[in-house]
């Protein structure tokens, strides 16, 4: 085991080398090219990249330039992302061919790539990072390590401060000093209701008990989020260091991190990670030598998302159905195996050792008077820069949208915003301007939950949308209460109505009625929040469940039931290209005639519009 002085000489030495990289002012310094290797850009060849980059170099004997894989830089969308450091340029949709070139002209010749680098929504290109409209309203703390150091290499970490906050808590505070600066600094837990973490870490300080736990809720379920994956594949140590100084907070001694099955990169990473710490006394017996005992093990979610509901997640971490316990008693007083728990999600974890090395007031500082902080978002949907985006709170659902997310693509008009997920509500145009913090979002019918912000244009359906929520809700509900079970299949039954043009106005008044009794009467949060897509399209879009209901129609065309395709004879070439290209061969005509479409054969898969370029289909 090493000593605080063998940690902190390593530390300093590690720091000294990877200060080349952040160090903008020097020179002449080491290369670093920086390569994405979170599980997006890897789906798309970066581990290619890397294996090219590092191959070339060597056959080529160039000195001074190292290849390091990163965690994801955010701006998913022009992935695979390579950035070359000290002069940090961007380089986007990177293919392993482009490793030759980007060696031979940037490294050796010093010259940019020019058709490589990225480009803002206005079309003008930026060579820097810090030049990308993405960026520039960005505030990163839980995402602070994410596209800078090697998630595998514990000194890259160390270097970084990594450590440092850990050490400060078991030299320098006690229980109590911890609890007080978490508490003044206004954390919130990042996963669902936003409960004050200060307060859930006192509570469970506070209860008697020879044995006490830490769990990290890494089990994210919402269709489009992936913010906690993220920050696992990225900084790792991040979340084992926030564990150990809540560990000493509470009395606890042992943590358990249950992560999805699903995140095989994010599983590698903890694993190698958990090795590291130990390795270097940081997790186990006697950390750095104050006598503090902490350590960590993982366990494995099989993707039920009714497990990402705290006390569910005990039930299947003790080896049960992961179903959800009826409360009180909470999780700080009787919680896995029936002993104290404190239960956090990524990335409020991934705060943590920023506040105690910076302060309460720092921290408390940003954001807004209620939500303090920063918020990661998985940005997606209909926007142009996809991607992962963290901005402080307070910052108003069109900044997200437009200045950073660059706006909706093809020049569609912004319809609604869906913020968290299966249990949170759409945002309407109207609501643009409407700061993201937990009150605001909670007043127009919507919920920060996780993370997750799907945005929407003026081609989606908000009937379609309530009912692709209530399919995920119905497939994911344990069974364990009625109100659940049964109340969400009703509504489902309801909505698939509507979307068929077999609905009256009558039903609309029986799912509305359906949904506000399911969130009064069901024993989880899954259940309580279930019906919120529903309630929120009825608040906002009622006018469209009413075109459902009583005219027939779907005036965006994605329920195709209510939609009713057929070929416009003054646009149609007859070139007979929807023809070759339908799958239930539908249409009809030979040679340059005009096409007509057989209806009894017809599936509406919609081919024959996507194919036409003359845009002849109606």
């Amino acid at each position: 085991m090493k000593t605080i002085e063998e940690i902190e000489k390593k530390r300093k030495e590690k720091r000294a080398e990877l200060d080349l990289r952040v160090n903008t002012k020097a020179d002449t310094r080491e290369k670093h090219i920086l390569v994405c290797r979170g599980t997006g850009c890897t789906s798309s060849k970066s581990p290619q990249i890397i294996e090219n980059l590092r191959k070339i170099i060597e056959e080529k004997k160039i000195k001074n330039v190292r290849v390091i894989q990163t965690g994801c830089f955010g701006l998913c969308a022009k992935g695979p992302i390579v950035i070359i450091r000290p002069e940090e340029t961007f380089y986007a949709h990177v293919n392993p061919q482009d490793c030759e070139e980007i060696i031979n002209s940037h490294i050796i010749e010093g010259k940019k790539v020019e058709r490589l680098l990225c480009k803002n929504i206005d079309g003008n290109i930026v060579d820097k990072l810090n030049e990308l409209d993405f960026y520039k309203k960005q505030e990163r703390i839980a995402l602070k390590n994410c596209g800078i150091i090697d998630p595998e290499n514990i000194d890259e970490y160390i270097a970084f401060d990594g450590y440092k906050a850990l050490e400060r808590v078991l030299t320098e505070m006690d229980s109590e000093k911890v609890i007080e600066v978490i508490t003044k600094s206004g954390l919130r837990g990042r996963g669902g209701a936003g409960f004050p973490t200060g307060k859930k870490w006192s509570f469970a300080k506070k209860e008697e008990g020879d044995q006490k736990y830490i769990v990290c809720n890494a089990d994210e379920g919402d269709p489009g989020a992936f913010m906690d994956r993220s920050i696992l594949e990225g900084d790792p140590h991040s979340v084992l260091e926030a564990m150990a100084i809540a560990g000493f907070a509470i009395g606890a001694n042992q943590g358990y991190i249950y992560v999805r099955a699903e995140y095989p990169i994010a599983v590698q990473r903890l694993k190698i990670a958990i090795k590291q710490a130990r390795e270097y006394g940081l997790l186990g017996e006697n950390i750095l030598g104050t006598g503090f005992k902490f350590d960590i093990d993982i366990r494995l979610g099989a993707g039920a998302f009714v497990c990402g509901e705290e006390t569910a997640l005990l039930e299947s971490i003790e080896g049960k159905r992961g179903q959800p316990r009826v409360k009180p008693p909470y999780p700080a007083s009787k919680g896995l195996f029936g002993k104290p728990t404190v239960i956090n999600n990524v990335e409020t974890l991934a705060n943590i050792t920023k506040i105690i090395l910076k302060g309460a007031e720092w921290y408390s500082s940003i954001g807004t008077e209620n939500s303090k902080g920063t918020k990661v978002f998985a940005l997606g949907g209909n926007v142009n820069n996809v991607g992962l985006v963290e901005v402080p709170m307070g910052t108003t659902l069109r900044e997200i949208v437009y200045d950073i997310g660059g706006g909706i693509p093809k020049g569609r008009e912004f319809k609604a915003a869906q913020t968290g997920g299966p249990s949170g509500g759409c945002i309407p145009a109207e609501h643009l301007d409407t700061p993201i913090d937990y009150e605001s979002l909670t007043a127009i019918g919507s919920m920060m939950g996780s993370g997750g912000l799907i945005v929407m244009d003026d081609t989606k359906c908000m009937v379609n949308l309530a009912k692709f929520y209530l399919e995920f809700t119905v497939k994911e509900s344990c069974g364990k209460c009625t109100p659940c079970r049964i109340g969400t299949k009703r509504m489902l039954e309801i909505l698939e109505k509507l979307c068929k043009g077999e609905g009256t106005e009558y039903d609309i008044y029986k799912l509305e009625k359906l949904a506000i009794n399911i969130k009064k009467a069901s024993i989880c949060g899954l259940g309580q929040s279930a019906p919120n897509p529903v309630l929120s399209t009825l608040r906002y879009f009622r006018e469209e469940f009413k075109e459902h209901a009583i005219d027939k129609k779907c005036k965006t065309k994605e329920c195709k039931e209510l939609s009713d395709i057929s070929v416009n004879k003054e646009k149609c070439k007859g070139c007979g290209l929807c023809q070759r290209n339908c799958p239930v061969n539908a249409i009809e005509g030979e040679g340059r005639d005009i096409r007509k479409i057989n209806k009894d054969k017809c599936i509406k898969c919609g081919t024959c519009i996507i194919t036409c370029p003359f845009k002849a289909i109606d």
